[in-house]
């Protein structure tokens, strides 16, 4: 199971009046918390700028490319209930720490990445150092936020930490990608990385589950081997049709799946506790992220690449023209608990979800000459609903749950952003890659020029400048078009799944409320260690919003 806040000793006396109480330094922990969100999501924001320039110079095929962008979430997937699960045992704040020692590194790996299969490598093994981090956070942040109310604004500090990182990263490696060799945007994990491993030792407090149970080593494959499976074979049968591998790789995903549910209903410790899934509010909550990002994921992935080689901006244009989503995102979070309280949460996250499809709509009348004001306009709007949207489900998921599930219930929630992620860059990636490779070039250009500007269209620009003036200039013109014609498409299925996921999110989430809606656990785990410092210095006063 994912990782779980400590509560009270079991039969200690006054343990529920002790646990109930604020915990000293909680606020100087959570900022030290959200930095592994920080740096989850810089890194995830530069690997899509850097695209176009990673293209040119690993010349990776369009599969290739494609498993670059994706490779990180199947694994971060398959991975984070077993690792929230070692997290129970060995401690999550030591878990948490080791993880972002090991992404740190690397992020180095990744740099200096020097083909294709290094950087596919590279990026799976981050995944295994990012399912550390992600368990972590919102459990600890369930167990050190007692209160509601502090709580939603513990979570919306978190949620706009997230969208910071999606802000600094294009900004940042942007500026990184305009002075210096694509390899470097990676490099900035490391002083997150350092500052996080530093503060964090002294001031997170250490829990883990005193009778955690046997860490169940075939559930851990059979979770792995289920979600890489069933991604895989969704993947390739939307870029190369149903070839023999297909059906295979479906099966053995879809039986491994099957027999991890039946194994988690019959363990007495299972690393996901299935009886989370009773709760109709968690799991419309879960269900509307992972439609959510699903829908949202893939069109984000090339939407550097649109304005990049469609448009042609500098990186750091790129960057800045995507930074109102980040900055709408970062306010609705902020504010996202107080409106849910005064108006109601299927309201807040049905109607976010409407305005991300709405912006999404929007998106389908793109073309290469699209104003920067327009194209901010839509990013802002996308930003604010889905700041609204993801804030308010995180609090419903942890409130759905007693404080000593939360980190079942975090490792789900992570779950099914990272699954939607996945699923999004592989479906509607597929789609955009398959239409772009069917583009007719115009006539004269050499067969292997064509077939390189087919590959990707960073091997359109690359080739088209090899070319003659002339020939060159038509190829990447229609290489551009159905770039462009590709990404028009995805914006309109992806709009059709956020409207989906409003409709499913107004009936799933009828009649839920922010606060706590469980009943404690039969059995809590021993309280975690207070935190490194004095007194409430960090904020121990109560917020009230």
């Amino acid at each position: 199971m994912a990782a779980r806040p400590a509560g009270a000793a079991p039969g200690r006396a006054g343990s529920a009046h002790v646990d109930d109480q604020p915990r000293p330094g909680r606020w100087l922990a959570l900022s030290v918390l959200v930095l592994a969100v920080l740096l989850v999501g810089v890194d995830a924001t530069v690997l899509g700028l850097a695209t176009p320039f990673l293209s040119e110079d690993l010349r990776p095929s369009g599969t290739q490319l494609l498993w670059i962008g994706d490779i990180y979430s199947f694994v971060i997937a398959g991975l984070l209930v077993s690792m929230g699960s070692l997290g129970d045992r060995i401690g999550r704040k030591k878990l948490l720490l080791v993880g972002a020692v090991a992404f740190g590194a690397l992020s180095v790996l990744a740099a200096y990445a020097s083909s294709p299969a290094m950087m596919i490598a590279a990026r799976a093994l981050q995944g295994v150092a990012g399912a550390t981090l992600m368990p972590s956070t919102l459990a600890l942040i369930r167990n050190l936020f007692h209160d509601p109310k502090e709580r939603s604004l513990a979570i919306g500090i978190w949620g706009a930490m997230a969208s910071a990182g999606t802000a600094v990263g294009p900004v940042l490696g942007g500026f990184l990608l305009g002075h210096f060799w694509w390899g470097s945007v990676f490099l900035i994990n490391l002083p997150v990385m350092l500052l996080l491993v530093a503060v964090g030792a002294k001031v997170i407090p250490e829990s883990r589950n005193p009778d955690p149970g046997p860490w169940d080593v075939p559930s851990v494959l059979l979770s792995l081997v289920g979600i890489v499976g069933v991604v895989y074979a969704v993947k390739e049968a939307a870029v190369h049709g149903l070839r023999w591998d297909i059906g295979p790789a479906a099966v053995i995903g879809l039986l491994a799946l099957v027999l991890f549910v039946r194994r988690q209903l019959t363990l007495d410790s299972p690393l996901l506790n299935m009886k989370l899934f009773h709760h109709r509010g968690f799991s419309g909550a879960v269900l509307a992220d992972l439609l959510t990002i699903l829908g949202m994921s893939g069109l984000v992935f090339f939407l550097s690449q649109f304005l990049q080689m469609v448009q042609m901006r500098s990186p750091l244009d790129a960057g800045l023209v995507e930074l109102p989503a980040a900055i709408g995102a970062v306010g609705a979070g902020l504010a996202a608990g107080w409106v849910a309280r005064r108006l109601s949460v299927r309201l807040v996250v049905a109607g976010g979800l409407a305005v991300v499809g709405l912006s999404l709509a929007a998106c389908t009348a793109m073309h290469g000459d699209t104003g920067t004001a327009a194209l901010c306009g839509i990013l802002f709007a996308v930003g604010v609903g889905a700041g609204f949207a993801f804030t308010v489900t995180a609090d419903v998921i942890l409130s759905s749950v007693p404080k000593e599930e939360a980190g079942a219930a975090s490792a789900v929630s992570e779950t099914a952003y990272e699954l939607g992620a996945a699923l999004g860059i592989a479906l509607l990636g597929s789609i955009v890659t398959s239409i772009y490779q069917g583009f007719t070039a115009p006539a004269g250009v050499p067969g292997p020029a064509v077939d390189a500007a087919r590959a990707s269209l960073g091997g359109a620009v690359d080739t088209a400048g090899r070319l003659p003036a002339d020939q060159g200039a038509g190829l990447l013109k229609a290489a551009q078009d159905a770039f462009v014609s590709a990404v028009d498409t995805a914006a309109a299925i992806s709009a059709v799944v956020l409207l989906g996921a409003a409709v499913a999110a107004w009936f799933l989430l009828r009649g839920q409320e922010l606060g706590d809606s469980a009943a404690p656990a039969p059995a809590a785990e021993a309280e975690a260690a207070p935190v490194a410092g004095t007194g409430s210095a960090a904020g121990g006063s109560s917020v009230r919003r």
